[in-house]
C-alpha cells in the first residue's frame, strides 16, 4: 500500500519563504473566503435588519462595540453586509472559474491538439464573443433574461468566461502538441484521445489555473460593476457594488 506524503510541512515551508506582504495578502484572502462560507455560524447580525425601526441603533452610526464598522443609512450593520456580500462575489467568481477551466480549458486543449475544421469553428465563435465589450455584452444578456437571481448572473458570467480560457488553453496546447513526449506517444500508436487526456491536458492545466487566479479578481470587479449599476442580484441581498452605490451620497455629504 502506497502512502501519500503529508503535504502540510511543504506548504508551511512555502508560506514561511513568502515575503511579508504576500503573507498578509494570503491571510486576508483566506479570512474573507472563510468568513463568507461560514457567515451563518459567526456571531453576526442580520445583514438586512434595520435597527432604527426598533430604536436599537442609528443611521450612519460610526464604529462601536455593537457595530464594529458602523451602520448604513438604513441602520444595517456594515460588517455583516460586507461578509454576506462576499458570498455573491465569490459565488459568481467560483462559477466563472469553474466554467472557464472545465469547458474553455477542454475546448482549447482539444482544438489546439486536433486542429482542422473543428478548430476553425470553435475559434471563430470565440472571436465573435470576444469582439463585443465584456461589460456591454453582460448588460445585454442580463437585460434579455429579465431576471437578476444569483443563479442567472453566475451562469451568464460563467458563459462569458469560457472564450478567454479557450484561447489560453489553445495557445498552450499548440506548443505542447509539438513536444517530444507527445510526438513519441503518437509514434508508438497511442490513440489520440489517450494522448489528449494523458499528455496534453495535464500540461495545459497549470497555465489555465495560473490564469484563473488572475481572472477571478476580474470577475469580482465585473460583478461589483453590475451591482453598482443595479443589475446584479436584487435587493435586499447585500452586494459589494450595491453597498458602494448606496454610500455615494454619504461620501458627497462628507466632502
Amino acid at each position: 500500500m502506497k502512502f501519500v506524503k503529508n503535504p502540510f510541512p511543504t506548504m508551511w515551508r512555502l508560506y514561511r519563504s513568502m515575503p511579508l506582504t504576500v503573507k498578509l495578502g494570503t491571510i486576508w484572502i483566506v479570512a474573507i473566503v472563510v468568513s463568507a462560507i461560514f457567515a451563518d455560524l459567526l456571531p453576526l447580525k442580520d445583514p438586512n435588519y434595520q435597527g432604527f425601526i426598533m430604536g436599537e441603533s442609528k443611521v450612519n452610526e460610526g464604529p462601536s462595540i455593537k457595530h464594529l464598522l458602523g451602520t448604513d443609512d438604513l441602520s444595517r450593520d456594515l460588517l455583516s453586509r460586507i461578509i454576506y456580500g462576499a458570498r455573491v462575489s465569490l459565488t459568481v467568481s467560483f462559477v466563472a472559474v469553474a466554467a472557464g477551466t472545465a469547458i474553455g480549458g477542454f475546448l482549447g486543449a482539444l482544438v489546439g491538439y486536433t486542429r482542422g475544421k473543428v478548430e476553425a469553428v470553435v475559434m471563430a465563435s470565440v472571436d465573435v464573443i470576444l469582439a463585443f465589450p465584456g461589460l456591454v455584452l453582460l448588460l445585454a444578456l442580463v437585460t434579455f433574461m429579465q431576471t437578476r437571481s444569483l443563479f442567472v448572473i453566475s451562469v451568464i458570467v460563467g458563459f462569458l468566461s469560457i472564450p478567454p480560457y479557450t484561447r489560453v488553453a489553445r495557445a498552450n496546447s499548440l506548443s505542447i502538441s509539438r513536444r517530444e513526449f507527445v510526438l513519441a506517444a503518437r509514434a508508438i500508436g497511442t490513440p489520440r484521445r489517450t494522448v489528449l487526456f494523458r499528455e496534453v491536458i495535464p500540461n495545459v492545466l497549470p497555465s489555465i489555473m495560473a490564469y484563473a487566479l488572475v481572472a477571478a479578481a476580474g470577475v469580482i470587479v465585473l460583478e461589483g460593476s453590475l451591482a453598482f449599476l443595479g443589475l446584479s442580484v436584487q435587493p435586499p441581498t447585500p452586494t459589494w457594488g450595491g453597498m458602494i452605490n448606496q454610500a455615494r451620497k454619504d461620501i458627497k455629504l462628507t466632502l
